[in-house]
């Protein structure tokens, strides 16, 4: 098994993030021994999750976007929900957040509807992605070849369709930090 004991990864949400995709990866890194850090925007201490139909559990706010450095984190996980990254790709900070730890070429990993966050940093063009299916066209606009697979590397960035998607998510994630 992949040990990650002295990694850091950030995991960038709001209110409305798909429940499964942001805590069944947090939990099977943490399994391997990483530090994972909820982040949120300016006065969330906590943040509710979508559960497929209807709103989910709460998750706890570990900082703040205004007070977390892109520098602190070894990788960062955006995790879908329709809500979350519609939300986030309205604020300059989450976008310029998503940025900053990718121009450091470390991993950016996005799940289901993520990748919208991909698209809206620019981070799309040019690349290979896969997403929720609806994000097709989306994607393919904002300059990246989609791929229907469950999970899809090209370089530092790191895409996946859906919450069945997850182990093979997460073990992606484990493996460009072990590397």
């Amino acid at each position: 098994m992949t040990t990650l004991t002295g990694k850091t990864i950030a995991v960038l949400a709001t209110d409305g993030f798909e429940q499964s995709e942001l805590t069944e990866p947090k939990r099977r890194l943490e399994e391997m021994g990483a530090k994972v850090e909820v982040i949120s925007l300016k006065g969330k201490d906590s943040i509710r999750g979508w559960d497929q139909k209807d709103w989910g559990d709460s998750v706890k706010v570990d900082k703040q976007l205004d007070q977390a450095k892109p520098s602190d984190y070894d990788a960062l996980v955006l995790p879908g929900g329709v809500i979350n990254p519609d939300t986030l790709r309205r604020e300059s900070s989450a976008l310029d957040f998503i940025k900053a730890v990718a121009a450091d070429d470390k991993p950016v990993a996005a799940i289901c509807h993520g990748p919208w966050l991909l698209a809206e940093t620019g981070l799309a063009k040019g690349r290979k992605l896969t997403s929720w299916s609806s994000l097709k066209t989306d994607l393919s606009n904002a300059g990246s070849t989609w791929e229907d697979r469950e999970v899809v590397v090209d370089g530092n960035i790191i895409t996946s369709r859906n919450p069945d998607d997850i182990p093979a998510f997460s073990k992606a994630i484990a493996e460009a930090l072990a590397n």
